[in-house]
């Protein structure tokens, strides 16, 4: 299943902004890059833009958005790269429930995950992962 609209990761620099300032945690299969909802980012704006764009800024941090990257590395195939990718996004959409709201999160899948892994893995690996970020309700 895929990630809701709201939930997806997709412009580069959110993308680079998650790998700059984001935190790591290694799994056997997986790699999980989290950057928490900062009010760093509201004082840089001046105040003209914050009160001429209200609702942009305050609907941002609603939900938490996810990004998956997957290199060649991992399989020279595209069709295997986006059947991994699809068993993520599902094991993600199972998660998205229980996400603190405001996270950006990019998974990284590993060469490892290609041979061995399956989506069982992916959902556990994925748990462990976020509730060691603390992105989990209650982790």
């Amino acid at each position: 299943m895929a990630l809701p609209k709201a939930n997806r990761l997709k412009s580069r620099k959110d993308f680079q902004a998650v790998f700059r300032e984001g935190t790591r945690r290694h799994g056997s299969y997986l790699t999980l890059r989290a950057l928490r909802p900062s009010s760093s980012r509201v004082p840089s704006l001046d105040a003209a833009a914050i009160t001429t764009q209200p609702t942009a800024k305050s609907a941002n941090p609603v939900s938490t958005r996810i990004g998956i990257s997957i290199s060649t590395k991992v399989s020279k195939r595209a069709v295997v790269r986006n059947r991994l990718k699809r068993q993520i996004a599902a094991a993600l959409h199972k998660l998205l429930p229980k996400l603190l709201p405001g996270f950006r999160l990019v998974v990284i899948v590993k060469p490892t995950a290609a041979q061995e892994c399956v989506r069982e893995q992916f959902l556990q690996e994925l748990e462990q992962l976020l509730a060691e970020a603390e992105v989990l309700n209650g982790y």
